[in-house]
């Protein structure tokens, strides 16, 4: 079944910002720069097949989050929305306390550092050890009212 057929309220992956692009091109030019006093053409193509790979690396380890049908998925974890309790919408601020002091050990965490924003929904599941899922996303209010609809 492809995306447009399926009944999606939400999806964002969770690509980093600008500076992690550039960061992984300026991986690969290091190892072109180390490469150059060997021979130059190596170092091009190394450095060339480096940037290839970062860049793919930074695309296929951003996650995605994804309201669909009755499910919601974060990374690689999924759970029905019929488990799901309270939606919190957590600002910079927030997710700093949601992280931090008011984080219990057991919940479930998809975070990225260069999404600043975030949600916290709990877990109704008796049988899931699991008290809440803390997740990364720069559009909160938006995964907020998906969760919500559902």
């Amino acid at each position: 079944m492809q995306r447009a057929e399926l009944d999606v309220r939400h999806h964002e992956r969770l690509l980093p910002g600008i500076g992690g692009w550039v960061a992984g091109l300026a991986f690969a030019a290091a190892v072109g720069v180390a490469l150059w006093p060997a021979d130059r053409s190596i170092a091009v193509a190394v450095g060339g097949g480096a940037a290839v790979v970062a860049l793919a690396l930074l695309w296929w380890t951003s996650p995605v989050v994804t309201v669909v049908g009755d499910r919601f998925r974060a990374g690689r974890a999924e759970i029905p929305l019929d488990l799901l309790g309270e939606v919190r919408v957590l600002d910079a601020e927030g997710m700093r306390h949601a992280l931090g002091p008011d984080l219990d050990a057991r919940s479930y965490v998809c975070l990225r550092s260069w999404a600043r924003t975030g949600i916290s929904v709990t877990v109704t599941d008796p049988d899931d050890p699991t008290p809440c899922w803390v997740v990364s996303t720069r559009r909160p209010a938006e995964l907020a009212a998906a969760l919500g609809a559902a």
